[in-house]
């Protein structure tokens, strides 16, 4: 059924580890991928999509890596969602160029947008710093 992709699975718990290392400490891709689990040339494209997006900033030179570009209270679920995935869509008729044969006369499209705002909301109002307090993980910063 519905299924977050693993490059938000990994750009999630990115940014839930550089809000756990706070601002002051660059953390590698490579560190991230060690201590995370995950594949290092995955997380990296999850990476720079953060990057673009302004949740993380790249820091050059031989103590680089990244750091969040704001506080993790400012940053939502949501925000790392459109991020990596860009604008969700659950269902084919809530994009622009819908392409459903049967969206003129769908009695569940009502049900479905409603479900989608609600899936929306829910991503927009939590913040990684609640995600991270509602587990008991120390949020530095």
């Amino acid at each position: 059924m519905l299924q977050v992709s693993r490059k938000f699975e990994y750009g999630l718990h990115a940014v839930s580890y550089l809000a756990m290392k706070g601002p002051e400490r660059p953390v590698t891709v490579k560190e991230l991928a060690s201590e995370i689990g995950f594949s290092q040339v995955f997380l990296a494209k999850a990476m720079q999509s953060l990057n673009k997006a302004g949740i993380t900033r790249s820091v050059q030179g031989v103590k680089g890596g990244y750091t969040l570009a704001r506080p993790a209270e400012q940053i939502t679920v949501a925000d790392i969602g459109v991020a990596i995935e860009g604008e969700p869509h659950l269902m084919r008729c809530s994009q622009e160029n819908c392409d459903c044969e049967i969206e003129s006369t769908c009695s569940h499209k009502a049900y479905m947008f409603n479900l989608q705002k609600r899936i929306q909301q829910l991503l927009a109002e939590t913040t990684v710093a609640s995600l991270l307090h509602n587990y008991h993980a120390p949020v530095s910063g």
